[in-house]
């Protein structure tokens, strides 16, 4: 474990929750009368608030990106490994924020808060959110904050499509770009896996369309499933055959349906992990995002179009091994934003782990990350 005394460590850190009381119109059509965001930061912001990065999470993920909130914690936040003291994200020149989004289930408001029109859980009725709608409320923490202009929006997947929607919205907001095994929109193959994990979800009879908080369950089978699948499309096929191939969890064969082979066990196990601290809730809102994501659809289908008014720079990073968000859709945000006259840094790194590659620590990958961050730094003044 890594202790908060350790010197790449951000040590011990403190969630913190900012109010909006202000009604809050969504791209489509609702309105949140109020909400909250959860977030944490990690490091200073320097007197010129140059020096700020915003962080944005990938589909489970949360505002807890670094750091632990006590000894006993087993793991850091989900990107430790990337953030702290003398880390490529480092916090000794950068103020980093973490956010968790709206809709999500680590605190924000979401399917699971309380609907102040009813004062039972929104449940069913919460809306469904987009990746504009997170940069929107995003943008609101950063005023709140006092952040006029990021150094760098940074996000890894769904996070990555946050990064390059802020350049979209808020163009003169941005100073540097870094989306990491992303895509401009997704495949028509994407949007079906999303489509088969949420009906896992929508017909698991604990459902109770949406509003399973009223009866005292949870659709867990379900979320199992969704999960169990997702996970699949996370891992590569070289990583998942060096790390499991066709191992038995016994000798022999067992002729039943049980867990024989050790990925079996493997992705029960990630599956019953992920819905004892998921909300189903969230976990459809987030893949319906991503499956409306097209920056481009505004402006005539053409994403050079939406970027042209950026002033951003950008670094696009693709791993050999994803399949999910594979490196020729790296390649289009690349070919945009050429074409859009910006200034850009591809990196295609070689990797076995797949999408969740940009969560690793592969070499070359972190030391493209300290390099370019390190630039950034000396850019701002940090």
């Amino acid at each position: 474990m890594t202790e908060p005394h350790d010197p790449s460590s951000v040590g011990f850190v403190t969630a913190q929750c900012a109010v909006f009381d202000d009604p809050f119109p969504l791209q489509g059509g609702a309105v949140i009368p109020h909400y909250q965001l959860m977030y944490e930061t990690y490091g200073t912001l320097n007197a010129e608030r140059s020096n700020a990065i915003l962080i944005c999470h990938a589909l489970s993920g949360n505002h807890h990106v670094a750091g632990r909130y006590t000894a006993e914690d087993k793991y850091p936040g989900w990107w430790d490994s990337m953030i702290g003291p003398g880390k490529p994200i480092d916090t000794n020149r950068f103020f980093v924020v973490g956010v968790n989004n709206l809709g999500g289930c680590h605190g924000s408001t979401g399917p699971s808060s309380i609907d102040p029109a009813t004062g039972r859980p929104w449940g069913s009725k919460f809306p469904v959110v987009v990746v504009n709608d997170w940069v929107q409320s995003q943008a609101r923490l950063a005023d709140r904050l006092g952040i006029e202009r990021w150094a760098a929006v940074i996000g890894g997947s769904l996070g990555g499509m946050q990064a390059l929607r802020w350049t979209v919205t808020f163009p003169q907001r941005v100073r540097h770009c870094i989306t990491i095994a992303s895509a401009p929109k997704l495949t028509a193959q994407n949007i079906a896996f999303n489509d088969v994990a949420r009906n896992a979800i929508l017909t698991d009879p604990d459902f109770h369309g949406g509003d399973y908080y009223a009866h005292g369950v949870v659709p867990r089978r379900g979320l199992r499933l969704a999960r169990m699948l997702g996970h699949i499309t996370y891992l590569s096929d070289e990583g998942m055959g060096g790390k499991f191939g066709r191992t038995l969890k016994s000798d022999g064969y067992q002729f039943g349906y049980g867990t024989e082979f050790e990925i079996e066990s493997y992705l029960r196990y990630q599956g019953d992990r992920f819905a004892d601290v998921f909300d189903a809730n969230t976990y459809l809102l987030m893949t319906k995002a991503l499956d409306y994501f097209d920056p481009a659809r505004h402006f005539g289908g053409s994403l050079p179009a939406a970027l042209a008014a950026t002033p951003a720079r950008f670094l696009v990073v693709a791993f050999t091994s994803d399949w999910r968000f594979s490196p020729e859709r790296s390649k289009e945000t690349v070919k945009a934003l050429l074409d859009a006259k910006k200034p850009v840094t591809y990196a295609e790194i070689e990797s076995v782990h797949g999408h969740d590659a940009f969560l690793m620590t592969d070499e070359p990958y972190m030391r493209l990350m300290d390099a370019y961050l390190k630039r950034v730094a000396e850019e701002v003044g940090a």
